[in-house]
């Protein structure tokens, strides 16, 4: 497996409150990874984060025989998202300036067996997870997005939601309330696929027909996260853009 991510504040924001890890645990066999996307005034959505980022990667470390298991891998990625979302949850308590601070999350954990991978995806908020094969990118986690639950309704199509003035408005969020409900997603991987992470800084300017387009003609994982981040600069660069790519 191979990976690389990169982050970059952006050409409008002042300060960058995306944050991403991304771990080996067992040598070439179990891999965890996390894309943050923080929200809040001043320092927060920065505190946010990263306490979210810790907090998520520290409690998967902690129980690797878990994460190797298909019944049990769920129930990790739920805890650790959960001991994630106590700990913001509790420090937005702690400050004035800290108060309704809260973060996105998408995490996953890669597992091989044999000659295969499989990964095991969590989201809460709108960060993404995109499956890329030879052939097609597809998203495989579903944005808890005002826009996205228009979608849903049959008001507006997904079209317009790239262009809708609320595109920006998140309906879940780690850290805001004292329990937040997740999505868990599995798939399995064949060689040469890549996995992309990305904070909406990238997907709200560079529309999934302009991403595939751009990513196949990279096979190098450093050049091909450049240039989307390069990607989401030329087209303004108006928010914190992350993404991290994972190819098996």
């Amino acid at each position: 497996m191979i990976a690389f991510g990169r982050t970059d504040k952006g050409i409008v924001r002042k300060d960058n409150q995306d944050y991403f890890q991304l771990q080996e645990l067992e040598a070439d066999k179990l891999f965890i990874s996390v894309v943050c996307d923080g929200m809040g005034g001043a320092q927060a959505g920065n505190v946010a984060s990263k306490l979210a980022t810790e907090t998520f990667m520290k409690s998967l470390c902690n129980q690797p025989g878990a994460l190797a298991d298909d019944e049990l891998v769920g129930d990790a990625l739920t805890d650790a998202m959960m001991a994630a979302n106590r700990v913001v949850h509790e420090v937005s308590k702690t400050q004035a300036d800290y108060m309704g601070m809260g973060t996105t999350l998408v995490g996953a954990v890669l597992h091989k067996k044999g000659d295969c991978w499989k990964a095991n995806i969590i989201n809460v908020g709108d960060s993404r997870a995109y499956h890329i094969s030879a052939n097609c990118m597809v998203q495989v986690t579903k944005d808890h997005s005002l826009v996205e639950d228009m979608i849903c309704r049959g008001e507006i199509t997904r079209a317009e939601a790239f262009h809708h003035p609320s595109r920006n408005l998140i309906t879940r969020v780690v850290g805001t309330e004292p329990e937040v409900t997740r999505d868990l997603f599995s798939l399995a991987l064949k060689p040469g696929d890549r996995l992309l992470f990305c904070s909406d800084g990238l997907t709200n300017l560079v529309s999934d027909e302009e991403l595939f387009e751009a990513i196949q003609h990279y096979t190098d994982l450093e050049n091909c996260c450049e240039m989307l981040i390069t990607l989401a600069l030329a087209k303004g660069g108006l928010d914190n853009v992350t993404v991290l790519m994972i190819r098996v």
